[in-house]
């Protein structure tokens, strides 16, 4: 059937058809929700619109990937905004830890230090900064360097890098937590 015929057709007889490997019937579900999650992603994933396409990419591999999770008798719109809204829930879960840990990491850094620190107390973190770099794989090592010495952004990175925009966040979060963990010393809230 030729992907014109869909458009009479409704929502849960798509995902039916495209749970039986209509690729035509995907697509139309596809052109009919792609945008509308687009703006629910970003609406609800602080106005970031690189994060939004990315999880409305990642929403529908999952359809793709699993098209016999949606059950015959359900509502397809609800059913896709359920998954959105899960998908949201675990963004929000991954960023409060993302943000604990990259904000240690910040004050340690020197975007928050506290009181008068001489010269050397700064000589021996730019020490120990580059120890704790020096015992990173090449791709972390870089990673962290790109981002928080030259300013680059994380599609910047993943480019040069040539990989996912989510392996570096990735590559970042882990960098930042063991980072954190040796550099506590530093840390003006555990003196």
């Amino acid at each position: 059937m030729l992907r014109s015929e869909y458009g009479g057709w409704t929502d849960e007889q798509l995902m039916l058809r495209s749970a039986e490997g209509d690729s035509a019937a995907f697509t139309e579900l596809y052109d009919r929700y792609a945008k509308r999650m687009v703006n629910y992603f970003r609406r609800m994933l602080w106005n970031d619109e690189e994060k939004a396409l990315d999880l409305t990419q990642d929403l529908f591999t999952k359809l793709i990937k699993s098209p016999g999770s949606f059950k015959e008798g359900n509502k397809f719109s609800t059913w896709i905004y359920s998954i959105a809204s899960n998908m949201c829930k675990n963004e929000y879960r991954s960023h409060e830890v993302r943000s604990r840990h990259a904000d240690g990491v910040k004050q340690v850094y020197g975007e928050h230090l506290i009181g008068q620190q001489d010269r050397y107390d700064r000589s021996m973190f730019k020490q120990q900064l580059a120890e704790e770099l020096e015992h990173l794989d090449h791709a972390k090592r870089s990673t962290f360097i790109m981002r928080y010495k030259q300013g680059l952004s994380i599609k910047e990175i993943a480019q040069v890098m040539d990989c996912s925009e989510g392996t570096v966040k990735s590559r970042l979060f882990y960098t930042l937590k063991k980072l954190s963990v040796g550099l506590a010393q530093f840390d003006p809230k555990r003196q």
